[in-house]
């Protein structure tokens, strides 16, 4: 797990909801991936599916059985997907995600005794350190964008200041509703750029807990 948390910082670095995959069959590792689903413009690019393509293509293989995945946030349905095709024997999560978590905490993907393939799938693991990590990454996105917000109401009083007015009353309430227009729009820009993978705009998981 402290590899897949290693991954996630590398996610960190690049502005990504910081989040690590790695892929071990024993004791060898195969692959590791971080999400970046914002940087490759790509909605599949979470750090499970990542770990598992390398590794399918590390090992020529599509199917993956005996090997064992380790993330640091609870998989999404996308993601458990992936790895019941793979043939994935079991996996290790960190950080459970009450708002797309496919490993009990919102469905148990993995449960279903209709399914061909059945995963072993153990929760929890350095789960306060694994939430911690996505809840600095948030709140650090919120002091962001409030000092974006901030700058642009600074913004706005120096040109409504610099704007003759007629009638007091009335320039006031034209400098309100630029500034409302500056908190909608600078607002709904810095929500679309934080929404990733796993919850848009908001803390995935057990770190609010999660």
């Amino acid at each position: 797990m402290a590899l897949a948390q290693a991954a996630a910082e590398e996610a960190r670095a690049a502005g990504e909801v910081p989040v690590g995959a790695v892929l071990v069959r024993g004791d060898e590792v195969i692959a590791k991936g971080f999400n970046h689903p914002i940087g490759a413009h790509d909605p599949s690019a979470h750090a499970e599916m990542i770990a598992l393509r390398a590794a399918a293509q590390a090992v020529e293989n599509y199917r993956l059985p005996g090997c064992e995945l380790y993330v640091t946030l609870e998989p999404c349905l996308m993601c458990a997907g992936a790895i019941m095709h793979a043939r994935i024997a079991r996996v290790v999560f960190g950080a459970r995600d009450p708002k797309t978590g496919a490993c009990g905490s919102v469905v148990d993907a993995f449960a279903n005794p209709q399914l061909n393939h059945h995963t072993t799938v153990t929760g929890g693991v350095l789960e306060a350190e694994c939430g911690g990590a996505l809840k600095s990454f948030f709140a650090e996105r919120r002091r962001a964008s409030r000092e974006a917000r901030a700058a642009a109401r600074g913004e706005a009083h120096v040109v409504a200041g610099g704007e003759a007015q007629p009638d007091g009353h009335a320039g006031a309430r034209g400098e309100a509703q630029v500034e409302a227009r500056l908190d909608a729009h600078v607002g709904a820009s810095s929500e679309a750029h934080i929404a990733a993978d796993p919850a848009a705009g908001s803390e995935p998981g057990s770190a609010e807990p999660l």
